[in-house]
């Protein structure tokens, strides 16, 4: 089993490095979008860059220019991204706003709960929940903290510096939602392939919508085996207290964005989390020694990386105000998750990373009916994820200088393609 277990992690690996050199994921290449538009997606290392906070200072709901006819507006302010992100009736999330827009079609809606309005949404959001109440992921903490472990256990047999985004970040979220889902072993390589290239909404649109596509293809055949034969995993536990009353269709759109929404984010927050221990030795020093360290310092790294950098695009259904501004039917609003979590009204000096200030009800999962619903898994991966790290190796360091890491240049997902450090 082990040896199966190598072999998907490498290849991953590869695939992975090789679907950031061409996927639609990185925007740098947009020419077309003003600069304006792309600030939100703008970091100076860790840090959103200083221009998101200027603009959310003097103007929370500010006015964007898009193409496509779109009239666009960026929420940054913490109140104000909240009142969006809550106001179902007010604004839609639904795919067909997106149909004919940049070369979108009907047939290219991924389904699932993030592209989906009420009474869709609430039906299919109240089928999934119970699957990821603490008591179910609970069954999931013994073989999480085995995943990280033998990850940990590779890493130490390598030769030289390691790349901790392939050896240790990706895996580890990669192997859980596939014991999540219950994919069975045999169907793990193509699984892990379809996780990257979804969250690109303004550049590289048939890149993105042709890997929603593709994964949609490969996951409706999980699907059709789990309604033939289903597991103990979330799609047949899905099927066998469910039945007809979900389809197909829907059970595909489902897993895809349990595999959009926990992947790509959870590995992101790995890195950056490591990143922040190896340039903070105190910090280090707390999550190697002290359990009662990681919970605070998961959540107040949360809140401070913020990775998702923007909510799905919500659409005006109605003429609507926001906060004194006017808001008319048919405009996207772009709200900054990562401008909200730095805003001032949630506490002093938030700009910083302090994981002894009280904890605040961040957005980085979202905030209302859409507010991501394995928040809690994530949680479990990341506070087994650190101390693991930091004990195995109580020597890690950078194989790089600070400056020479290669962050992600205008991703919705913030991150880094590559890690190298050396173990101690």
């Amino acid at each position: 089993m082990s040896n199966v277990r190598d072999r998907v992690v490498s290849w991953v690996g590869r695939k992975y490095l090789a679907r950031k050199q061409k996927s639609g994921f990185d925007l740098s290449k947009i020419s077309f979008l003003p600069e304006r538009a792309l600030m939100p997606l703008r970091r100076n290392g860790l840090d959103p860059v200083a221009e998101l906070g200027a603009t959310r200072a003097v103007e929370p709901i500010s006015k964007v220019p898009l193409p496509f006819g779109f009239n666009a507006w960026l929420v940054s302010g913490y109140t104000e991204s909240k009142a969006v992100l809550s106001a179902t009736a007010d604004f839609s999330n639904d795919f067909t706003n997106l149909v004919g827009n940049a070369g979108v079609t009907e047939d290219q809606n991924p389904g699932g709960l993030g592209f989906a309005d009420p009474p869709v949404h609430t039906r299919l959001r109240k089928l999934l929940t119970p699957e990821f109440t603490m008591r179910r992921l609970g069954r999931l903490t013994p073989r999480i903290h085995a995943i990280v472990e033998e990850q940990l256990d590779a890493m130490a047999k390598a030769d030289g510096p390691v790349d901790l985004m392939q050896a240790f970040a990706f895996p580890i979220p990669s192997l859980t939602i596939c014991e999540l889902l219950g994919v069975p072993y045999e169907d793990r390589e193509d699984f892990q392939r379809l996780s990257t290239a979804r969250f690109d909404l303004f550049g590289g649109a048939g890149a993105s919508l042709g890997a929603i596509s593709e994964s949609l293809t490969y996951l409706r055949e999980i699907v059709k085996k789990q309604r033939a034969d289903p597991g103990d995993g979330l799609l047949g536990m899905l099927v066998k207290e469910h039945g007809d009353e979900i389809s197909d269709e829907e059970l595909a759109g489902l897993a895809d964005g349990v595999l959009t929404g926990g992947l790509e984010t959870t590995a992101s927050m790995v890195a950056l989390g490591a990143i922040v221990l190896l340039s903070d030795p105190e910090q280090f020093r707390r999550v190697h020694d002290d359990d009662e360290a990681i919970a605070p310092f998961v959540e107040e790294l949360l809140r401070y990386l913020t990775v998702v950098q923007m909510a799905f695009p919500r659409f005006a259904r109605e003429d609507v105000e926001v906060a004194g501004v006017q808001i008319k039917k048919g405009d996207i609003v772009l709200v900054s998750l990562s401008g909200a979590n730095r805003d001032a009204s949630l506490g002093s000096s938030m700009e910083t990373f302090d994981p002894d200030r009280p904890a605040s009800p961040h957005l980085a999962f979202g905030w209302g009916v859409h507010r991501c619903i394995g928040a809690e898994l994530a949680r479990m991966e990341l506070r087994a994820a650190y101390p693991a790290l930091v004990r195995r190796f109580p020597g890690m360091k950078l194989a790089v200088e600070p400056d020479a890491l290669a962050y992600r240049q205008l991703s919705i997902v913030y991150g880094v393609d590559t890690l190298p450090v050396h173990l101690g």
